[in-house]
């Protein structure tokens, strides 16, 4: 029965995504540090190099149907087709002046810098016990579930954006490599699985995710605009600056704390 279906896999996503001593997670934080990317987005287990190599001879290869994730968790994605709320954090980040870089460059170079950043960001995401949701252009998501460190999702979150920052040469003398704005928020979101047929997608949606997206908007260059929620959560420093934010599509302010890496320019 339908209404059974759902129950069992809203149950199993609950699960998963809230008990940071499964084995699936264990399995994962074990993927995470065997070369080489691509990586299955949910196990993160690697797709090529020599660890690429060692997953297909456990049974595990990239699928053929979705580059994302490797043919084993395909097979869960598919098998459980459904979410969860869950309380957790969210991350975005995206380039600042993309379209202006774009024009100093030819079609393929810029792909390979996009490359560069995708392949950056996803190296620091999964580090940081993080997920990439996706990249759309410019712009990196990605969601920080209790999966692997149970309530410290939202210092997991604040983390891995400065570590993306300065892995990108925020703090180098000479700027970054790539300018970025990023965005944290911590709160209730339905993270699952979208998507019929052979092709299926983890993601994650709700306000709580919009909110992320604005925040990172409305970060200038080097810049980390964390929701207050998420400051709290995150144990950051109760003496940092703090002001509130007039988001769009928001009726009321949104309180945040901002950090930065690298000098004011």
């Amino acid at each position: 029965m339908p209404a059974v279906r759902e129950a069992k896999d809203e149950a199993f996503w609950a699960d998963y995504l809230t008990h940071p001593d499964s084995f699936i997670a264990t399995g994962r934080r074990v993927f995470s540090h065997l070369p080489t990317d691509p990586r299955c987005r949910l196990c993160a287990a690697p797709c090529a190099g020599a660890g690429g190599a060692f997953m297909r001879m456990i049974g595990k290869r990239q699928s053929s149907t979705n580059p994302n994730y490797c043919n084993s968790c395909e097979k869960v994605l598919r098998k459980h087709h459904g979410g969860a709320e869950i309380d957790g954090s969210m991350l975005f980040a995206d380039i600042r002046g993309s379209t202006a870089l774009a024009e100093t460059m030819s079609p393929s170079e810029f792909r390979a810098f996009l490359d560069r950043f995708y392949t950056t960001a996803s190296g620091v995401v999964v580090e940081h016990d993080g997920m990439v949701d996706k990249f759309v252009g410019d712009e990196l998501m990605a969601v920080f579930p209790p999966l692997l460190s149970a309530e410290r999702h939202a210092a997991r979150a604040v983390a891995a954006a400065t570590a993306l920052l300065t892995a990108t040469g925020h703090a180098d003398p000479g700027g970054p490599w790539v300018p970025l704005g990023a965005g944290v928020n911590t709160g209730r979101a339905w993270f699952g699985v979208v998507g019929e047929g052979s092709y299926v997608e983890l993601t994650v949606v709700g306000d709580s995710v919009n909110v992320a997206a604005r925040l990172a908007a409305a970060a200038k260059v080097g810049e980390i605009v964390i929701s207050a929620a998420a400051a709290e959560k995150a144990g950051l420093d109760a003496g940092l600056e703090r002001r509130s934010l007039e988001l769009k599509g928001k009726q009321q302010p949104t309180d945040v704390v901002t950090l930065r890496v690298g000098p004011v320019r």
